[in-house]
């Protein structure tokens, strides 16, 4: 077979498990509902995956390389972007990604499994890893810039910017009363606050 067959194969089973676990929830859907779904004999899903696990890491693959580049690009952004410019459009990219078959809405879901599959455990943990990387980056930016105070823990700083978007999606998901210009409104709130009360900061 070729490879665009091949390929295009193994996209018919991607698209057929993300549906399955939109519609049931990835621990609900088990093989059968995805041979089911796509069509395919079990043999032929197993020439491309050996198991849920993979599928899982292959859909979420997609969804976080392309979260990757977005952040990356907003990070390296020369001029360096503000905080709050920076978490609104990565909001907005969540946002938009976040509908009835939005692939974020995967998420979650892949966090959870994550706790007990140590397989899916390191894939999710090397790629938050990655991610906040990228937030460490644009705090030592910041620093180097003057937007920020010289000895800012940038590794710190960077772990906690990273929670914010974990934090939006699930009430972006669950309480659903959140959006990309109320988070901003609430970065702008709080950096103001500190701009006020510099010395809080520091205190215990």
């Amino acid at each position: 077979m070729s490879e665009e067959h091949l390929a295009r194969r193994r996209q018919q089973i991607l698209d057929a498990a993300r549906a399955c676990f939109i519609r049931r929830g990835v621990h609900e859907t088990s093989m059968q509902d995805i041979f089911t779904e796509s069509g395919l004999s079990a043999g032929a899903v197993y020439r491309y995956f050996k198991s849920k696990t993979e599928i899982i890491e292959a859909i979420t693959t997609t969804v976080i390389g392309d979260l990757h580049l977005f952040l990356a690009e907003l990070v390296n952004n020369d001029p360096i972007l503000p905080l709050d410019e920076v978490v609104v459009r990565m909001a907005r990219r969540t946002e938009a990604m976040a509908g009835p078959n939005g692939t974020i809405r995967l998420a979650p879901q892949a966090w959870s499994l994550a706790m007990y599959e140590p397989d899916l455990r390191r894939y999710v943990r090397e790629n938050i890893a990655n991610l906040r990387e990228h937030w460490i980056t644009y705090v030592r930016r910041c620093v180097e810039a003057g937007l920020m105070p010289p000895g800012t823990d940038a590794v710190a700083a960077g772990k906690a910017l990273f929670g914010i978007l974990p934090g939006f999606v699930l009430q972006r998901l669950i309480t659903e009363d959140v959006d990309a210009d109320e988070l901003r409104a609430g970065v702008q709130a709080v950096c103001n606050a500190v701009m006020l009360n510099p010395g809080a900061a520091g205190r215990t």
